[in-house]
């Protein structure tokens, strides 16, 4: 019962942590509703987090899971060039035969927010899983770590100019509910005795890490700070301190 209880207080600590951090970033948009804004800062660090949740988190978890299943093949490179290439293909299409910059920059937001939802209910399903109160606590602490980087990268995300107020508030509602949701999950098959592990896992972790290197390095070409602002040292710099937050947090 204690557990129970201990799960519980757990949703509610990690609903908390990613709501703070998805705050700003809405707050910001909100408050620069009827002219254009600039967020170039806060863009600048999600891009760091994706990068550095692609390369230290998503691919390295993806490989283990494979080789959980005694799979020694690179698949999850594999799978991540894959998603890769294709978000980069998808992204020309939309710019050179609709001529449509802006359906594409309400395109990946959304690509963004089930990709984060799903890695969201995974995660959280792990902590459903756990059977005893220390590695409940474990597996809380990594939660958290990351849950706050990604709710801000999110939150950058589905705040862009040409982005509906509305349509990114419910979808990180829905990034937001993931977590409770996988926990009830997991502690449902813990009580049925239905855990095992699938390949469904490390199969969408790889493809999650094809995805946030595409949205920490290409996505928004003409704009990206990785490609386009290096001399400007600020921004920059705020790309390293979300990639080195990420490097700190696979501690």
């Amino acid at each position: 019962m204690h557990l129970f209880i201990f799960k519980f207080l757990s949703i509610l600590l990690i609903l908390f942590t990613a709501l703070i951090a998805g705050w700003y970033p809405f707050k910001k948009h909100l408050q620069s509703i009827g002219k254009e804004r600039k967020f170039t800062g806060g863009e600048a660090l999600a891009a760091g987090i994706f990068l550095g949740a692609a390369i230290m988190h998503m691919l390295p978890d993806a490989q283990s899971g494979f080789e959980l299943h005694h799979i020694y093949y690179p698949f999850a490179f594999l799978i991540a060039g894959i998603s890769f290439l294709i978000l980069i293909l998808m992204g020309h299409f939309v710019r050179e035969y609709y001529h449509d910059e802006k359906a594409h920059e309400i395109t990946c937001p959304i690509l963004a927010a089930v990709i984060l939802s799903i890695h969201s209910l995974l995660e959280s399903m792990v902590l459903g899983f756990a059977a005893s109160f220390t590695l409940t606590v474990v597996i809380l602490i990594a939660i958290l770590a990351h849950k706050w980087a990604a709710s801000f990268a999110l939150a950058v995300e589905l705040t862009k100019n040409h982005f509906p107020l509305k349509t990114g508030i419910s979808l990180f509602g829905l990034f937001v509910l993931m977590t409770p949701a996988g926990i009830l999950l997991g502690m449902l098959f813990l009580q049925a005795g239905t855990i095992n592990q699938s390949l469904a896992v490390p199969i969408f972790n790889a493809l999650a890490g094809g995805s946030f290197l595409y949205l920490g390095t290409l996505h928004g070409l003409d704009r990206a700070t990785i490609m386009n602002g290096c001399c400007d040292l600020k921004h920059y710099s705020l790309v390293i301190i979300g990639f080195l937050l990420m490097a700190v947090v696979a501690l």
